[in-house]
């Protein structure tokens, strides 16, 4: 068997996101991106694949934040595992958690959208269409109306893709049928690319050591009752990528 120095296991519309930065040499497994909607089965089903690849994979990167806890419990035995310290995709499309407080902060009701999700076929007007097959279309819009009761805005994320005038004009189509405040902002793919290349040597990542199993406390959480252990926390080691 042979061995492979660094793998990326993210959801589809992640690896979309990266395409060309994930450099020659680390191998890409894509998962399947609707089980963000359950974490159960998101954490069932990364634990497998990091089962299935730990034992020959030096390190494990994953393009998930905590997606809903659904990293939390997860440990690779034989490799190191390393976890971009996010909530979830949609501040690895900004650039920094920071970011993505401040556009909630700036209005809280935002249905955000980019090229990966589109391309993958997971928005809002997919969910609609499907419904309106099962229910058809009065009861299918009742029950989105319900669904996005507490969305006033579509923002698109635009993080710098040059063919990306399909998916616009596809975004604007959905904020218009959803009866959503259109807007653009401008992302990033500088936490992609150091997904994908590192360095992973600050308080953005957790690297965590083979055998260690992730908890909220190496996102900087703790739960309530719980007290934060001394001594340094996982993902402050000073580790580097080299590919």
């Amino acid at each position: 068997m042979n061995n492979i120095r660094t793998r990326i296991i993210a959801c589809k519309t992640v690896i979309q996101e990266m395409g060309e930065l994930i450099p020659p040499g680390v191998a890409a497994y894509p998962v399947e991106s609707g089980l963000h909607l359950n974490p159960d089965k998101l954490r069932n089903a990364l634990q497998a694949v990091i089962d299935e690849t730990t034992g020959d994979t030096e390190t494990i990167i994953l393009g998930y934040g905590l997606c809903s806890m659904g990293v939390v419990g997860l440990k690779a035995t034989d490799s190191a595992l390393v976890v971009p310290r996010q909530e979830d995709c949609i501040s690895l499309f900004l650039g920094s958690r920071e970011r993505y407080r401040k556009e909630l902060e700036k209005e809280p009701g935002t249905y955000f959208l980019s090229k990966g999700w589109i391309d993958a076929g997971i928005t809002l007007l997919e969910e609609l269409r499907g419904m309106e097959e099962r229910y058809g279309r009065e009861w299918a819009h009742r029950i989105m109306k319900r669904m996005i009761q507490h969305y006033t805005r579509l923002a698109f994320i635009d993080t710098g893709h040059e063919d990306q005038g399909d998916c616009r004009a596809y975004a604007r189509k959905v904020a218009d049928e959803l009866d959503l405040t259109y807007q653009e902002i401008r992302g990033t793919r500088e936490l992609l690319e150091r997904i994908c290349k590192g360095p992973w040597d600050d308080d953005e990542f957790i690297v965590a050591p083979p055998g260690h199993t992730i908890c909220l406390g190496d996102f900087g959480m703790v739960p309530a009752g719980v007290e934060q252990p001394s001594g340094p926390s996982i993902g402050q080691n000073r580790v580097k990528a080299q590919l």
